[in-house]
């Protein structure tokens, strides 16, 4: 169950197993859906439209991404920054899943609304993902250099690239693109909960379902609610990928194009004037396949390891 439920036999979730589930959770997403993440920021920074119909810039399709990256740097390149994208997965899945079961059972408590509503979601999840945005923006500024990187690379390590960031460029460059990060953050991660609630209600649990059918249910839930709730604020996360890069223009050259904004605001206006409205949503194909996987594997590892928690407690 995710949420507080006033209604269940057993105690109210501990804090740190919300955390533990969640971090976990966050872990072994990651390590699936990194490929589609690179290849999704990829198509993000790139000024060129991305069309196979017309194609002008680096890279017009998945497939031809794909290829490309594989001959090119290899097959590691799709776990391009993997080390601060784990840290970003397991910190955000912990103070994310932590905060969203503080804030439901607070809603239950101290409130006279109920805390088992899709509104209630929507509300929690989109402060929760806040919470965990303000923690872990550093961690998404890493791993977006990272993954934005070609041959030779800039940063050789995780140590080198916080060094080279901090003395260039000050330490206000790990977060970059936090308003857009924090604009685009609520409603996508309260439109997660609120859809995977509403479908979740809607595929009512049989009498015959075991955990794995009802962890089968959660993948196909938050695979739902990711791809809804993506399309929905896809631009925002576009705009907080272009902002990630500033100052990284040199090493993204090779690429094609490259542009500098000074800010939040001028980033969508230079955008919206050279690219069109299409500019906004480049790399959606892959973002969405992404998000179907994060989203869906997030929910079904999250109530997957939550079940084992609780169980092993039991036992105990």
């Amino acid at each position: 169950m995710v949420g507080y439920d006033p209604g269940a036999k057993s105690d109210a979730l501990a804090t740190e197993d919300a955390a533990l589930a969640g971090s976990l959770a966050g872990f072994v997403t990651r390590a699936i859906i990194s490929p589609f993440d690179v290849i999704k920021i990829r198509f993000q920074l790139q000024i060129e439209r991305v069309s196979w119909r017309q194609p002008q810039g680096k890279y017009w399709s998945l497939l031809q991404a794909g290829r490309c990256i594989h001959s090119e740097e290899g097959l590691p390149a799709f776990w391009k920054g993997h080390v601060p994208a784990q840290l970003l997965s397991v910190c955000f899945g912990a103070v994310q899943f932590a905060s969203f079961e503080f804030l439901t059972e607070l809603v239950h408590k101290s409130t006279q609304y109920n805390s088992q509503t899709p509104g209630a979601h929507f509300v929690c999840g989109g402060l929760a993902a806040c919470s965990a945005t303000m923690a872990c923006q550093p961690l998404d500024t890493l791993r977006t250099r990272f993954a934005a990187q070609g041959e030779p690379k800039v940063y050789r390590n995780l140590r080198h690239a916080v060094s080279t960031m901090y003395s260039t460029e000050g330490p206000l460059t790990f977060y970059r693109g936090l308003v857009p990060t924090l604009v685009a953050v609520f409603p996508y991660a309260g439109l997660q909960f609120f859809f995977y609630k509403v479908f979740k209600n809607l595929l009512v649990p049989t009498p015959k379902d075991d955990n794995f059918g009802g962890n089968l249910k959660s993948l196909v839930c938050g695979s739902g609610a990711g791809v809804i709730s993506k399309t929905i604020t896809y631009p925002f996360d576009l705009f907080k990928k272009r902002l990630q890069v500033g100052g990284f223009e040199e090493a993204r050259a090779h690429f094609g194009q490259v542009r500098r904004y000074g800010g939040f605001v001028d980033c969508m206006a230079q955008i919206a004037r050279e690219e069109g409205l299409r500019g906004c949503y480049k790399g959606l194909s892959p973002s969405l396949v992404k998000a179907a996987l994060s989203t869906g594997f997030t929910f079904f590892w999250y109530e997957f390891f939550l079940n084992a928690i609780c169980k092993h407690k039991g036992s105990h």
